[in-house]
């Protein structure tokens, strides 16, 4: 029997407000792959609408329990990155996912750094710079456009104006590793993203229907049923409209209850469908373009 496949998620850890591994894990879980976390740092909350969060900084032990991976000799499906602290993290992280990728592992790197044409406040233009080194490690980026303007060194308004079929093959790097880029929106009332596949050159754009709110961690749940899906063996852009229709379904369990989105995405009750939901459309709610 295969054992259960594995993704060591290298991702920061924050107590209340669903985002990181308090999304990551459960999601992963529920897709019937075991989650590795390596934790970043430990927040109180995350820093999207609160005020006065702790941070631990983790990036000793980081580390020291990436090390111990290496001399137990362990392998996973994938390596999956998230929100960094410090660019320390970073080459830490760019290390062990070339060491993993020697052993068989695909590397899906979301280059957190911002979003809505602003920078995180806790990063800065090196923090940036080794992020982009970071991603250069990467089998498959996910960025929003504010991280795509930032991987590209473009004005956020000229990427956001360009065709996301043109931003996607930039981002590629002459097709050198596939991308997904998180927020598109072919027209009014629909979302998705556009995406690069490096396998064989080829970009396609999955749409569903946008809810009309904004939710905290959905970036993170987008990139997790990605991660999830693609360990699965699913195609990229297949991998990209699964997670784009389970974003969608846990917006639309969200909205009605009015919650402050710095709580983020009501996702928990919905894990239920993500576990039997084994490649077949998602109650039948699943849409393309």
């Amino acid at each position: 029997m295969r054992r259960t496949p594995r993704v060591a998620a290298i991702h920061d850890l924050s107590g209340f407000g669903r985002c990181s591994l308090t999304v990551v894990m459960p999601v992963l879980s529920a897709m019937g792959v075991q989650c590795c976390p390596l934790p970043t740092a430990y927040l109180s909350t995350h820093t999207g609408g609160f005020a006065g969060n702790t941070f631990l900084d983790m990036t000793d032990a980081l580390a020291g329990a990436m090390d111990h991976w290496r001399q137990l000799d362990l392998t996973f499906e994938a390596v999956y990155t998230g929100f960094m602290g410090s660019t320390r993290q970073m080459a830490l992280s760019a290390a062990f996912i070339r060491d993993m990728q020697e052993k068989g592992s695909v590397a899906v790197v979301d280059p957190v750094m911002g979003d809505h044409g602003k920078l995180y406040r806790t990063y800065t233009p090196e923090m940036c710079q080794a992020m982009a080194l970071l991603a250069d490690a990467a089998d498959v980026i996910v960025p929003n456009y504010t991280e795509a303007a930032q991987l590209l060194g473009l004005p956020y308004a000229d990427v956001t104006a360009a065709p996301p079929e043109d931003t996607v093959r930039r981002l590629s790097k002459d097709g050198g590793r596939s991308v997904v880029l998180t927020g598109v929106s072919l027209r009014p009332g629909r979302i998705g993203a556009a995406c690069f596949d490096r396998r064989d050159g080829s970009v396609s754009v999955v749409q569903t229907d946008f809810v009309g709110r904004a939710f905290h961690g959905t970036g993170d749940l987008f990139a997790s049923v990605l991660t999830g899906a693609i360990v699965q063996g699913a195609s990229l852009k297949e991998a990209a409209r699964r997670a784009a229709e389970f974003v969608r379904l846990c917006a639309a369990h969200t909205a009605p209850q009015d919650l402050p989105p710095r709580e983020g995405i009501d996702f928990e009750p919905m894990l239920g469908a993500l576990a039997t939901w084994k490649g077949a459309d998602l109650e039948g709610i699943f849409q393309q373009e």
